[in-house]
């Protein structure tokens, strides 16, 4: 059954060079007609996964933030009475650090939402405007007071590994940030994504990525300061002081069930893996026609669960306790993961393992997506 509901708001009043979010400008939207289609699309989700209290709810996006309280408000309403919510539940919304939307925070807890995560991206006005990013580091820091203010747990976004980035200005931009005290901070090496602004700008030659030695450094120096701030890493790009990580990406990243709604959402429940309709317009045609916005809704082999499991617990730095996974699945360790490479990556460092219990190293937080294939048993690779 879901632990966690997730809910898009697709619409950004302008799309960030770097971003591959499934986020859209549009000239207006209609806000009642949004209301009811996100209402059927949990409704529908709430027929497949429901029965267990939500422990958290996430609004992301897009800008979330250009929701009006009075929608949010609803939509926790619904939430909660197809659900129930757990005492202590966890209720996120993303938000840009505008004084506009940093104005409707009171609003916003009002309803119910008791954590914010604002896309602050850089202290620094320039790379503001490199960045693509319409607000100013003033609005960026009275966004994060006002936000401190009226909710319980707030968390920000920066943005490093910047083209031309020394260590000594992230060093210096990262202790300004940890100086605000948050319980969480995300933590993001630049990528230049494909389909992206930045994408194209590099291909253009209008600027070059930071090479891979020099962002592994910014890494490492990344974790030390977060380390001796009392915010360690407790995932690739995630930080929290211990009791403040967040619930709902906890969710994903322990391969628990969860609901998404709203376009380009995915979930997953009682294994079957959910996508929706990325485009709003198709989205909304989906449910106007169907009850809910769902593209595919595609029963994951045991096999396919167990890969995803792996990838997407490796990510935590409490890594995988193998013994739950091979009785929550029914397989052997041995046709999980290929224990002589288990043994190998041990050897090297880049791989910890503690009775029935395996993880990634620190340093090897960066290596994932070249570990995992040499971890991931045969048996569970398709032929």
């Amino acid at each position: 059954m879901a632990r966690a509901l997730y809910i898009h708001w697709p619409f950004c009043l302008k799309k960030c060079p770097y971003c591959d979010f499934n986020s859209h400008v549009r000239d207006g939207v209609d806000v009642a007609r949004w209301q009811a289609a996100l209402l059927a699309d949990m409704r529908h989700e709430a027929e497949h996964a429901g029965g267990e209290p939500l422990e958290s709810v996430f609004f992301g996006g897009g800008t979330p933030s250009l929701m009006p309280p009075s929608l949010v408000d609803a939509l926790l309403a619904e939430a909660e009475h197809l659900w129930e919510f757990a005492s202590d539940i966890e209720i996120t919304l993303e938000a840009n650090p505008s004084s506009v939307e940093a104005g409707n925070f009171a609003a916003l807890a009002a309803a119910g939402v008791n954590r914010v995560s604002l896309g602050v991206q850089s202290l620094d006005a320039e790379v503001l405007r490199f960045l693509g990013r319409l607000h100013s580091v003033d609005d960026a820091l009275a966004a994060l007071e006002t936000a401190q203010t009226h909710f319980q747990r707030a968390s920000f976004d920066l943005i490093y590994a910047r083209p031309g980035q020394s260590a000594e200005q992230w060093e210096q931009e990262l202790t300004h940030a940890l100086g605000f005290e948050t319980g969480h901070l995300s933590l993001y090496q630049l990528t230049i994504e494909p389909g992206t602004r930045f994408e194209t700008d590099v291909r253009l030659g209008k600027f070059a990525p930071q090479d891979d030695d020099e962002a592994a450094d910014l890494y490492e120096l990344t974790a030390q300061l977060t380390e001796a701030a009392g915010l360690p890493a407790y995932e690739i790009s995630n930080h929290a002081r211990p009791g403040e990580e967040s619930r709902h990406n906890l969710t994903y990243w322990r391969y628990q069930d969860y609901c998404g709604i709203g376009p380009g959402a995915h979930g997953r429940r009682n294994g079957v893996a959910t996508t929706r309709h990325k485009k709003p317009e198709n989205w909304l045609a989906a449910v106007d026609a169907y009850g809910s916005g769902c593209q595919s809704e595609l029963q994951l082999d045991r096999s396919e669960q167990v890969a995803e499991a792996l990838m997407m617990g490796l990510r935590l730095r409490e890594g995988i306790d193998l013994e739950a996974m091979s009785a929550r699945f029914g397989m052997d360790r041995a046709a999980m993961v290929d224990e002589e490479s288990l043994a190998e990556m041990i050897g090297m460092r880049l791989l910890w393992q503690d009775a029935g219990r395996i993880g990634l190293t620190p340093r090897a937080f960066p290596l994932l997506d070249a570990i995992l294939p040499r971890l991931v048993s045969d048996d569970l690779v398709p032929a």
